[in-house]
């Protein structure tokens, strides 16, 4: 899924693209924007991958507003004017759409971006506040994570030895970010498996290969909402 937001200082631009996104699948606007300082106080707090930026506006440009935040979201530009075609793809931007965008031509940009995330690698370690301090994670070694029953916020990661270690104040969704997304599945709304650690499962359960002692292996019930994921990640 794109989840994108829109930076345009004319209204009617910004309503003209929301349409247009509107009608291609796997793409959400999560936010529009018309003003660039409050788009950059905002955007850290925004779950997005992808900006569409104009580049001509008063006060300061998209080329500006890129050179921000190009390092942490990919970037897509629309103007009306061609000159800035070279300095946009000095800053590795996905695309450069020109002005009136047409449906087609926009969907060849989703494309792209797509691709490139895609193929962009997951770290092979996480690196988070945990029980015993800063900690570097490698993730082959994760088999198992799961929401501590002390506090909600915190999550207690299994490695592959046994070892426990506790994530303090991480949600899933943040930290189903940092891990290699062919490598784990959330199987309910407390737990994520390593898919290594998969022993067998079926529509309603996942027989790990973790013991629990006297031949008896951990058995994790798997939720409504992520059968099809899971399924997804095995038939690839």
């Amino acid at each position: 899924m794109i989840k994108c937001v829109i930076l345009d200082d004319e209204l009617l631009a910004i309503s003209y693209l929301k349409l247009l996104c509107e009608q291609i699948d796997n793409v959400e606007v999560v936010k529009a924007f018309n003003d660039p300082k409050i788009f950059l106080n905002e955007i850290d707090s925004l779950d997005c991958n992808l900006c569409i930026l104009d580049i001509e506006m008063p006060g300061m440009t998209g080329l500006q507003v890129a050179e921000i935040i190009s390092g942490s979201k990919k970037i897509i530009f629309t103007t009306a004017y061609k000159e800035y075609a070279a300095e946009a793809f000095d800053l590795n931007v996905v695309d450069y759409v020109r002005k009136p965008i047409k449906k087609e031509r926009l969907i060849q940009a989703f494309e792209k971006a797509k691709e490139l995330m895609e193929s962009t690698p997951k770290k092979a370690f996480i690196e988070w506040n945990t029980n015993i301090g800063k900690t570097v994670i490698f993730t082959e070694q994760i088999s198992y994570i799961k929401t501590s029953e002390i506090d909600s916020r915190d999550k207690d990661i299994i490695l592959n030895d046994g070892t426990t270690i506790v994530l303090k104040n991480l949600n899933f969704k943040n930290l189903l970010e940092m891990l290699p997304s062919k490598d784990f599945a959330q199987v309910n709304k407390k737990e994520i498996i390593a898919l290594s650690s998969i022993k067998v499962f079926s529509t309603n359960e996942v027989i790990t290969t973790i013991s629990i002692g006297d031949d008896h292996f951990l058995k994790l019930q798997i939720g409504d909402a992520y059968k099809n994921t899971l399924v997804e990640l095995f038939t690839k």
